[in-house]
């Protein structure tokens, strides 16, 4: 469901696919071909949020953002399943693993990559390309061009999710 709050109207690219059961509040920018999957929640209803191109908010992820504050991602983003971004900025191509929490004030740079579960706290910067795992996160390496290469291709696949579901999901009745 996609709502207005207080005057806050979503701005959601035409070419954006917002699942149905996918909740959209207030100042919620998304943009083109950008995926948002079954159950995620983007709450702008008193910060800002806004979600780069060709981005994946996949399954029963939280975005949220403190008042008069903002959240970021970037470009070609892809955030993990259940994953949780709070008054975070999240730079281009980063990779955020499964059930990763990206705690108020934290960055995580260009092609960074956040492990499944990991805690970036408050006011943490992860570098470009940097690996970070744990609780709390720690950088423990570096992405390699094989890793760059590979994530292309997945996030390849979720840039075609948008037009692909537009055209070919059908509800069944039971």
């Amino acid at each position: 469901m996609i709502y207005e709050f207080e005057g806050r109207v979503p701005a959601i690219s035409k070419s954006a696919y917002v699942f149905e059961s996918a909740t959209i509040i207030g100042n919620v920018h998304i943009g083109d071909n950008v995926w948002i999957g079954p159950g995620a929640v983007l709450r702008g209803d008193y910060g800002e949020i806004s979600v780069g191109s060709y981005s994946a908010i996949e399954d029963n992820c939280v975005i949220h953002a403190r008042p008069g504050e903002k959240t970021s991602i970037g470009e070609h983003v892809t955030v993990g399943h259940l994953s949780v971004i709070h008054t975070g900025t999240i730079k281009d191509y980063a990779v955020i693993g499964m059930n990763s929490t990206v705690s108020d004030f934290a960055t995580v740079g260009k092609w960074a990559a956040i492990g499944e579960g990991a805690v970036v706290k408050n006011g943490s910067v992860i570098p470009d390309k940097g690996i970070a795992v744990g609780v709390p996160a720690k950088v423990i390496g570096e992405v390699s061009i094989e890793y760059i290469n590979v994530w292309t291709k997945y996030k390849e696949n979720y840039n075609t999710f948008c037009k692909r579901y537009l055209e070919n999901l059908k509800p069944l009745k039971n």
